[in-house]
C-alpha cells in the first residue's frame, strides 16, 4: 500500500498490509509497483504512472475532494476509487471565509497603514453596514454558493451564522442542507443579485471559465469574488480586467489556472486581489479514518460498502 508522504496520517493497518510512503510529483518507484493500494492528493506525473505500472491495482484513495485528475489518469475499469469528500469541508470553508472577510473588511489597505506606521483615518469613518458603492460586512450580504456540494453546504452554515443571507447554485434547483439553490439556468439572474460569489467548482469541460466575463458583468459593481475550488474555473484576465476597471470592488483566490502561479502573472499586482497558493485545503482532516475504514472493506471484498466511492 503506497501513501503519500504529504501527510501524517499514522495509519494502523492489519496484519499482512505493509505501508510504503509515496513521494508525489514523480512516478512509482519499480521496486514499488506490485503495490494494491495508492493513496495520494495526485500530480499528472504519478497518476499517470499509478494507471500504467501497477498491474496489481486494486483500489486508489484520493485525498482531494474531487477526482477529476484520477479519472484523467486513465485508472482501469476494475480499480476501485474513493474520493476525499468531507476531508476538507471545515478547512476549505474556513479558508473561503478568511478570503472573503479579508477584502469585505479591508484588510489589505489596514495591513499596508500598518506598515507605515500610520493611523488609517479615512477608514474609520461612519459608515453603514451595506453601503451602496461596496461590501462592507457579511451580516446582510448576499453570498451566492457556486457548487454546492458538501463543502458549499458547510460554508454556507458558517455564512448563515455570520448573518449572510446565502444561496446555492447547483444542477438542480431546490432546496439542500435548507439553503435555497437555483441551478444553471436561474445563475445569470442570480449573479445580478450577488454581493459575494464562492466559487468551488471541480476541473471539467463543462466548468472551463465558467465564471467568464459575460458573467462577470453580470454581477455588481461591488462584489467580491472568492475561488477556493479550481482554477480552470475562471477567466482570469476577464478578472483582472474587470478589477482593473473598477467593475469589481474585489476578488480573493487560492487556486490558478497554472500553478505555481508565473511570477510575470497579472493576478500577482490586480488591484483588490488577495492571492494564496493552494493552500485552502491541504489537510486531510478526518482522512485516517477514512482510510482504514476503506482498506477494511477492500480486504473484505466489500467493494460496495467503501466510503466515497466513485462510479466511473
Amino acid at each position: 500500500m503506497l501513501v503519500t508522504n504529504r501527510s501524517d496520517l499514522d495509519l494502523k493497518v492489519p496484519d499482512g498490509v505493509t505501508v510504503v510512503p509515496l513521494r508525489e510529483g514523480r512516478e512509482v518507484p519499480a521496486e514499488d509497483r506490485d503495490a494494491e493500494a495508492v493513496v495520494a492528493w495526485g500530480t499528472p506525473t504519478l497518476l499517470a504512472s499509478v494507471a500504467a505500472d501497477l498491474p496489481r491495482l486494486r483500489w486508489v484513495q484520493s485525498l482531494a475532494a474531487g477526482t477529476d485528475m484520477f479519472e484523467a489518469a486513465g485508472l482501469p475499469d476494475d480499480v476501485a476509487l474513493t474520493s476525499g469528500r468531507g476531508l476538507h469541508d471545515a478547512t476549505v470553508s474556513e479558508h473561503a471565509v478568511t478570503l472573503a472577510l479579508t477584502l469585505v473588511r479591508r484588510m489589505p489597505q489596514l495591513l499596508a497603514a500598518q506598515r507605515e506606521s500610520r493611523w488609517a483615518d479615512e477608514l474609520r469613518r461612519p459608515r453603514a453596514i451595506q453601503p451602496p458603492e461596496r461590501v462592507a460586512s457579511l451580516i446582510d450580504a448576499r453570498v451566492l454558493v457556486w457548487g454546492f456540494g458538501s463543502i458549499g453546504q458547510h460554508l454556507a452554515g458558517i455564512l448563515a451564522a455570520l448573518g449572510a443571507r446565502v444561496r446555492g447554485v447547483a444542477r438542480t434547483a431546490g432546496v439542500r442542507a435548507g439553503f435555497p439553490v437555483v441551478d444553471e439556468d436561474g445563475l445569470d439572474e442570480a449573479l445580478t443579485e450577488t454581493d459575494v460569489l464562492v466559487m468551488i467548482l471541480p476541473s471539467t469541460d463543462a466548468t472551463d471559465r465558467a465564471l467568464d466575463a459575460r458573467r462577470i458583468d453580470q454581477l455588481p459593481d461591488r462584489a467580491i469574488v472568492v475561488n477556493v475550488g479550481r482554477g480552470s474555473t475562471l477567466d482570469e484576465d476577464a478578472l483582472v480586467d474587470a478589477l482593473e476597471a473598477g467593475r469589481l470592488a474585489g476578488a480573493g483566490l487560492d487556486v490558478s489556472a497554472e500553478e505555481p502561479l508565473p511570477a510575470d502573472s497579472r493576478l500577482w499586482t490586480a488591484p483588490n486581489l488577495v492571492y494564496t497558493p493552494h493552500v485552502a485545503g491541504y489537510r486531510a482532516h478526518g482522512g485516517k479514518e477514512l482510510i482504514e475504514h476503506n482498506l477494511g472493506a477492500l480486504l473484505a471484498g466489500d467493494l460496495g460498502g467503501m466510503r466515497n466511492l466513485v462510479e466511473r
